[in-house]
């Protein structure tokens, strides 16, 4: 029986044998960071040299607060910044919805993208705003033009919140240097689950609760979490690699009549989405995973659910085509067999049923 295959990185991948090997030294010398005596300020030194281990990975020279994963540090973002209100795209994580009730929504063209005139439209007037916007859709790898908001956003005197769970350290240091709030997370790059970070261009934008992190997250510190983020973030990814089993596989699909999402733009190397026309995703998700390949409908956060993608029909989708997408999503351990092997069969599913149909 041919071993199962894995493509859905962007929902979670596989931790490194760096990482946990990291993670299993800092349990070994576990102490609480907090603690005021010699084990304590130990555990804090190695913390504290965690903490500078990711900064460095992004590029980034402000302030880190260790967080439990990007879910929790989108949250103390969207809720703590001191900006009067607050701005979303239409097709953002399914996260970034549930704690922006109130949030002004902008809409997006036909590949994803955030429109320049809607940005500006909104962003006038007085009050300060915090616009919050992905480095790339987790459900069809579309990468929004960061620097070009940016500068609309800054202009207007409002704050940057980049959710970059799936941006890979070291992928696009413009986000960053843009960029006031950066949301990432540690599962997403081959780190344990459960910690993350919010990059914070200037305390000055975020009202403090008290607690750990400089008063910014309350809770005991994850130390074993924080080194094996770090040393996953070490372990370089080769995207050059995945790039091209992307484009080996989508040149599979467009010849055997699939459509691409977002073809023509910019995209995360990582995450590929596509229509097989006349076939439900939940139909192909069960092939595929009845011949042992892990694929998905969406981000994890919904395809469980099955409804439409909110991403899709933002896009501009209808029925049934929004209900025919599935997502790829590629890793370290991605090979071109395995490639190819998913290619095979999505193309005899497509020639099933464009046949069914005649």
């Amino acid at each position: 029986m041919a071993e199962r295959i894995y493509l859905d990185h962007a929902a979670t991948t596989p931790m490194l044998p760096e990482a946990m090997a990291a993670v299993q030294a800092g349990m070994a010398a576990w102490a609480n960071p907090s603690s005021p005596h010699a084990a304590g300020r130990a555990a804090r030194a190695q913390l504290e040299a965690a903490r500078a281990r990711i900064a460095a990975a992004y590029g980034w020279a402000h302030e880190l607060v260790l967080t439990g994963g990007a879910s929790e540090s989108l949250h103390i973002a969207l809720t703590r910044s001191l900006a009067e209100r607050r701005l979303i795209t239409a097709v953002e994580h399914d996260a970034v919805l549930r704690f922006s009730e109130g949030a002004g929504v902008l809409p997006v063209d036909g590949q994803g993208l955030v429109r320049f005139d809607a940005l500006r439209a909104a962003l006038a007037g007085s009050e300060r705003t915090l616009v919050c916007i992905q480095w790339a859709n987790s459900e069809t790898g579309v990468r929004q033009p960061i620097e070009t908001i940016a500068a609309i956003v800054h202009e207007a005197g409002g704050i940057l919140l980049v959710d970059a769970a799936q941006m890979p350290a070291r992928a696009d240091a413009a986000v960053l240097r843009q960029a006031d709030l950066v949301a990432v997370s540690a599962h997403k790059r081959g780190g344990p689950p459960g910690v993350g970070a919010l990059l914070v261009r200037d305390f000055g934008l975020l009202l403090p609760t008290g607690g750990q992190e400089k008063g910014y997250r309350a809770g005991t510190e994850n130390l074993p979490g924080a080194l094996g983020y770090a040393t996953a973030l070490e372990v370089v990814e080769d995207l050059g690699g995945v790039t091209a089993l992307r484009q080996r596989l989508e040149a599979r699909i467009a010849e055997a009549g699939g459509r691409i999402v977002g073809a023509g733009t910019l995209r995360n190397p990582l995450i590929g989405a596509y229509r097989m026309p006349g076939v439900s995703a939940a139909a192909q998700l069960i092939r595929f995973d009845l011949a042992g390949i892990a694929v998905s409908a969406g981000s994890a956060c919904s395809s469980g659910s099955m409804r439409p993608s909110h991403v899709l029909t933002a896009m501009g989708w209808q029925e049934p085509e929004l209900r025919e997408v599935i997502r790829v999503s590629f890793g370290r351990s991605t090979s071109e067999a395995e490639i190819d092997r998913f290619a095979d069969l999505w193309c005899s599913i497509a020639a099933e049923a464009r046949a069914r149909a005649a």
